[in-house]
């Protein structure tokens, strides 16, 4: 008898753990591998069925790059080879689509106050730049509204490899309305109802060696006068 009892508290706090376990998964809650992941605008979407899998045509194997045609005369086109080189799934054409779906939801997220969403696509020290400006506008009582009307170009112009850091320069020529409001909805900046061109040069970097395909914007400027 006395040594039935040390086995019956045993199983008795094990059952009071199972117990808690299953209470704590229904508070917390678990993945089920159906949550819904931060779009990354310089990566493919996938199929989203088997269906249109289906219909997926296999494209062939990009031919590997030969050091000896690389033409060091073409600086831009020479360095984008050197990146091919150390990274092959990196394809100038489409990582110049992911760069301007970067920069819409950037300026999105900027004129919409969304640190969260900046806080993936933007480094350290230039997304402390930006959240510096969102809570300015904020303790001002301001609100803004950007809405890209259209792209007029999104073009490679720099690109630079350093050890396993690739940087690539895309200048953007877009139209843009732009106005920001005080409290009482007054316009303070901008005009509503006009359409700018504007034209940004922001950089993206990215660890080639790295197994996460997304692209860093480390730096922004407009072309000096």
């Amino acid at each position: 008898m006395g040594s039935s009892f040390p086995l019956f508290e045993i199983i008795l706090y094990a059952m009071i753990a199972g117990f808690l376990i299953l209470k704590l998964r229904g508070v917390l809650g678990r993945r089920t591998g159906h949550e819904k992941q931060r779009p990354d605008p310089f990566t493919a979407p996938e199929a989203a069925n088997e269906s249109e899998q289906d219909n997926v045509v296999a494209l062939p194997e990009r031919a590997p790059i030969d050091v000896d045609s690389i033409d060091e005369r073409d600086p831009l086109t020479a360095t984008l080879m050197r990146i091919k080189l150390a990274d092959p799934q990196f394809d100038e054409k489409e990582f110049a689509g992911g760069a301007r779906g970067a920069f819409e939801m950037i300026v999105q997220s900027y004129a919409d106050g969304d640190v969260d969403t900046l806080k993936s696509l933007v480094s350290g020290p230039l997304y402390g730049g930006f959240v510096q400006a969102i809570e300015e506008r904020e303790q001002a009582n301001e609100t803004q509204e950007t809405t890209i009307v259209s792209f007029r170009s999104a073009e490679i112009t720099g690109a630079e490899l350093d050890g396993n850091e690739a940087r690539v320069t895309v200048e953007f020529v877009t139209e843009q309305v732009k106005a920001t409001r005080d409290a009482d909805g007054k316009v303070v900046d901008g005009d509503p109802d006009k359409i700018e061109v504007l034209t940004d040069i922001w950089t993206f970097e990215r660890d080639v060696r790295s197994s996460d395909p997304n692209w860093e914007l480390v730096a922004a400027r407009v072309p000096e006068e």
